[in-house]
């Protein structure tokens, strides 16, 4: 097949593409920076230089092939930018994600969703997601799309190294003994790969996940892997977590969303259609992932 490629180079889209040309695809991938097209066409695809935000751009691109994958991404620092909804920027990146697909024609879809989009209440930033499925599926029904939605990313973990080093524990709004699954970008590559090698029907969505571990666990893994044995892992309460997103600089707003959504992972919703539909787990597991934690935490 053709297929089209969103999200350059990055932690899903990369191993994505080699397997895609492993598997003799002949595969296109969109990136908004010249200097990568080198890295793209040493791993045996071929570049589009151009934004998700340009609807024209994508229209073309898309026409040549016979699937895509769409991923929606923004600036990293992107949750920090008091002057961005982050929401509204994603819904609009999904708007143009569906025109382009109507008007060019493909009819097999893979588009990277969530954990959480199966409802738009109580789940704080991931809202937006299911908004992205509704959009998707306002889609013709001769287009046939696979939803994916993995859980959280070990590599969100990061997030915790400045707090492990100032203070010696991890903060969050919620914890304790409760087991919740994580993800490798590795694993969601490798479910999205195998998709393409299916046949394209209708709607479905597809749970990826890797290893299912309680937050007091983490801070095990993590704490062995640093040095720090004894680390722990400390639950404060919503508002008070809120109010350290902010003081870090976070926009109030997605502070608020990242908030609801932990809480959401604490009382129950945002993992009740994950467990309705839970799927077999993936081989990388948070031990392989505290070690790659631990060089990281090291060189910062």
């Amino acid at each position: 097949m053709k297929i089209i490629i969103t999200g350059s180079l990055g932690n899903i889209s990369k191993p994505l593409t080699e397997k895609l040309v492993h598997n003799g695809h002949q595969v296109t991938v969109i990136s908004t920076r010249p200097e990568r097209q080198a890295e793209i066409e040493n791993i045996g695809a071929q570049a589009a230089i151009g934004s998700m935000e340009d609807v024209d751009f994508l229209t073309a691109t898309f026409a040549t092939a016979d699937a895509v994958y769409c991923m929606e991404s923004l600036a990293p620092n992107a949750f920090f930018d008091k002057d961005l909804d982050v929401s509204a920027a994603i819904i609009q990146i999904c708007k143009n994600y569906q025109k382009a697909i109507q008007e060019s024609g493909v009819k097999k879809v893979i588009h990277l969703s969530s954990i959480g989009a199966h409802t738009d209440k109580g789940v704080g930033l991931l809202a937006f997601h299911y908004q992205a499925e509704q959009i998707f599926n306002e889609l013709d029904d001769d287009v046939s799309i696979k939803f994916m939605r993995p859980v959280g990313f070990y590599y969100n973990m990061l997030a915790f190294i400045p707090t492990i080093k100032a203070q010696g524990t991890i903060v969050s709004n919620y914890g304790g003994d409760n087991k919740e699954p994580w993800v490798s970008p590795l694993d969601i590559a490798s479910v999205i790969a195998q998709e393409f090698e299916k046949p394209f029907e209708g709607r479905t969505v597809r749970y990826i996940a890797s290893d299912e571990v309680a937050p007091n666990e983490v801070a095990a893994v993590l704490g062995q892997a640093v040095g720090k044995p004894d680390l722990q892992w400390t639950a404060i309460p919503d508002e008070a977590f809120l109010n350290r997103l902010v003081s870090f600089g976070m926009n109030p707003q997605t502070a608020r969303g990242f908030t609801e959504m932990n809480a959401a992972r604490l009382n129950g919703i945002l993992y009740e259609d994950y467990y309705k539909h839970r799927p077999e787990l993936g081989p990388h597991k948070l031990n392989d992932y505290a070690k790659e934690f631990a060089a990281i935490y090291h060189q910062q």
